[in-house]
């Protein structure tokens, strides 16, 4: 996977996993698989992938992102308009500053849609704005031999984020 292609996917997993910006009084994803699509309009196509998530990984995954943003985040904002959740953050990130929009419509317990808009100064890879949508639906229970935190890439390994977050193990 290209870079450009990793950045717009930890783009879509950063505002995903961080949905609430801080609030909590936001929907919580029903526990089991989901399937996230994320298409972007500048490179066609659609990367999707799949994470098994509960309430607990859901809530740490949360609190981590919000941690990660206290350091390096001068704005972010999330606030209820109607049916619709608004988030937008200005963001210190890989020496350049990213100013993210989304709309997050739908119900959290079986699916949601996310539109995403970002700018960067100075421009990344040559771009000075970008845009997403992600589209995530409840597909049912894990699969066999999945963790919450498990998320599944086509083409790639499996990122387990609960032994990330622990650090690298020690073997005898």
């Amino acid at each position: 996977m290209n870079n450009v292609k990793f950045f717009f996917l930890f783009v879509a997993l950063f505002v995903m996993s961080g949905l609430a910006f801080g609030a909590s009084d936001l929907p919580k994803r029903k526990t089991g698989l989901w399937e996230i699509k994320i298409s972007n309009p500048t490179h066609k196509g659609t990367q999707a992938i799949q994470q098994c998530i509960d309430e607990k990984t859901d809530d740490l995954t949360k609190n981590n992102m919000a941690a990660m943003e206290k350091q390096s985040c001068s704005k972010n904002e999330m606030r209820r308009e109607g049916d619709k959740w608004v988030a937008e953050s200005i963001c210190k990130f890989d020496g350049r500053t990213m100013k993210t929009g989304a709309v997050f419509t739908g119900k959290f317990d079986s699916a949601y849609k996310a539109d995403i808009k970002s700018t960067y100064e100075p421009p990344l890879h040559g771009m000075r704005e970008s845009s997403a949508v992600i589209d995530a639906k409840w597909l049912g229970s894990c699969k066999p031999g999945q963790k919450p935190g498990d998320i599944s890439i086509p083409g790639m390994p499996n990122i387990k984020m609960n032994e990330m977050r622990r650090g690298p193990s020690k073997q005898p």
